[in-house]
C-alpha cells in the first residue's frame, strides 16, 4: 500500500464521511501549486473555494502572521488587544462602510446577518415581534448550519436536518419581479450572492442587482450581499456587486480575508444597522482575535493597492476567452463566470464533473465539480500566465 493509500484508508477509517475528497493526499503548497506525500506536483484551480485568493503561503500573509504568533493570539473580546480597531477600520474603509462585527467562518458571517437582519427589523423598521421574513434566491449556498441548510433549496445540504428554521422565502436567482411580489410589511432583507458559486458560478442578468438595489430602498429592506466567495478580488473588483456600481447595505465577507491561513469572516455595515447590538446580544470566542486580526490587516493591506483586482481581470478574460474556444467545439456546452472564476458545463458524453476532475487529477490539476458535469475553475490569483494555459491544456486533453 502506497502511502497515500495508506492515509485515505486511515481517514476513511476514523473520520465522518461528509466529504467525497479526490484522492490526493497534499503535504505542502507554494503559490498556485501543491505537493502531495509521493512528491507529485498539482496545480491548484480551486484556491480553497477562493479562500487561497493569494496563494498558498503567502510571504506577506506568513510574515504577519508569524510575528504576531509570537505576541498574542486570543484574549476573547472580554479585553481589547492592540490589532483589532486598526483592522475593523482598514475594513470598514475598503468596504466604504462605518462598522465591521468579526467573526471566524463564513456560515457564521451569515449567521449573524440574520440576526443582524431580524434584530434591526425590530428595533429600527417597526416589524412586529416574531414576524422578521428574509427574501433569499434559490439554488443558493450561504454555509451548512440548521437555519442556513432551512432555506437552501438542495436536498443534499437540507435533508433530514429538520424541523427548520422558519422566516425565509425563496425566489428565483435573477428575477427582479418574484422578487418584488416576495416583499412584504414584514420582510427585513434581502439576502443573495451577487454571484452564486456552489450552483455553477451563476452570474445573474444585467441590470438585477441594481434592480435588487432599487427595490430594497424603495421597500425599506436591507440588501445583505454574500460576498464570501465572491469578495475580495475573484471577479476582478474587490466585490462583485461593483461590476453594476451597487453598494449593499451589508457585506458578508470570509474566505481570502483569512488569506489561507486561519478563519477569518466579517459583517461590514453603516453604524444605523451594525449598531443595533447591545454588550451580550451576540459573540463569538475566537472572532476578532489578535492573530486573525493581523493576518486580515494584510489581506487588506494587499487589496487597497488593487493589484490583485488587476491580475483577476487581466487573467479572467483570458480564461474565459479560452473556455469560450471550447465551448464553440462543442466539448463545453457552457462558460460562465466572472473574473478568475469559471463554472463550466462539460458535455455529458465526455462524463461527470466528477469524473472529470478525477482526469485531471492524474494529469496534475485539481478542480472540484457540482451539479452533473458541472466543473469550476478559481485558481489563486497569483498564477501565472504560463501556469494558467498550462492547466487549460490539460482540460483539452482530458476532453480529447
Amino acid at each position: 500500500m502506497t502511502a497515500t493509500e495508506d492515509l485515505i484508508a486511515s481517514a476513511e477509517a476514523h473520520s465522518a464521511h461528509n466529504y467525497h475528497p479526490l484522492p490526493v493526499v497534499v503535504a505542502s503548497a507554494q503559490g498556485a501549486w501543491m505537493t502531495d506525500v509521493e512528491g507529485r506536483r498539482y496545480l491548484d484551480m480551486l484556491a480553497g473555494y477562493s479562500a487561497l485568493n493569494f496563494g498558498h503561503g503567502n510571504p506577506r500573509l506568513i510574515e504577519a502572521a508569524t510575528e504576531q504568533l509570537g505576541r498574542v493570539t486570543l484574549t476573547s473580546r472580554a479585553f481589547h488587544h492592540d490589532r483589532f480597531a486598526e483592522f475593523c477600520a482598514r475594513l470598514a474603509r475598503l468596504c466604504g462602510k462605518e462598522m465591521v462585527l468579526p467573526m471566524n467562518t463564513g456560515a457564521e458571517a451569515v449567521e449573524t446577518a440574520v440576526k443582524t437582519a431580524r434584530k434591526w427589523g425590530y428595533r429600527v423598521k417597526g416589524v412586529p415581534g416574531g414576524r422578521a421574513r428574509i427574501v433569499v434566491a434559490a439554488n443558493n449556498f450561504h454555509g451548512r448550519t440548521t437555519t442556513i441548510v432551512s432555506f437552501s433549496t438542495d436536498p443534499e445540504a437540507r435533508a433530514d436536518y429538520g424541523p427548520y428554521t422558519p422566516g425565509f422565502d425563496i425566489v428565483p436567482f435573477g428575477d427582479l419581479g418574484a422578487l418584488r411580489d416576495a416583499v412584504t410589511e414584514d420582510t427585513v432583507a434581502v439576502l443573495i450572492e451577487p454571484v452564486q458559486g456552489e450552483a455553477g458560478v451563476l452570474v445573474p442578468p444585467p441590470g438585477y442587482l441594481p434592480g435588487v438595489r432599487e427595490l430594497t430602498r424603495e421597500r425599506g429592506v436591507l440588501f445583505v450581499a454574500d460576498e464570501i466567495q465572491s469578495g475580495l478580488g475573484r471577479t476582478g473588483r474587490t466585490f462583485a456587486c461593483e461590476h453594476e456600481d451597487v453598494v449593499p447595505d451589508v457585506y458578508l465577507l470570509g474566505k481570502a480575508l483569512g488569506g489561507g491561513v486561519v478563519p477569518v469572516s466579517a459583517v461590514v455595515a453603516d453604524a444605523d444597522v451594525l449598531g443595533v447590538f447591545r454588550p451580550g446580544e451576540h459573540g463569538s470566542t475566537f472572532g476578532g482575535n489578535p492573530l486573525a486580526c493581523a493576518v486580515g490587516l494584510e489581506v487588506v493591506a494587499m487589496l487597497e493597492t488593487g493589484e490583485f483586482q488587476q491580475r483577476a481581470t487581466e487573467l479572467g478574460e483570458h480564461l474565459h476567452a479560452e473556455l469560450g474556444l471550447l465551448a464553440g467545439s462543442g466539448k463545453v456546452v457552457e462558460v460562465r463566470g466572472r473574473g478568475l472564476w469559471a463554472g463550466v458545463d462539460i458535455d455529458p458524453s465526455h462524463g461527470t464533473g466528477r469524473e472529470i476532475s478525477e482526469k485531471l487529477m492524474e494529469r496534475g490539476v485539481l478542480v472540484k465539480d457540482t451539479h452533473g458535469s458541472t466543473i469550476r475553475i478559481a485558481p489563486p490569483l497569483v498564477i501565472s500566465k504560463e501556469d494558467l494555459d498550462w492547466g487549460l491544456d490539460q482540460l483539452r486533453a482530458v476532453l480529447g
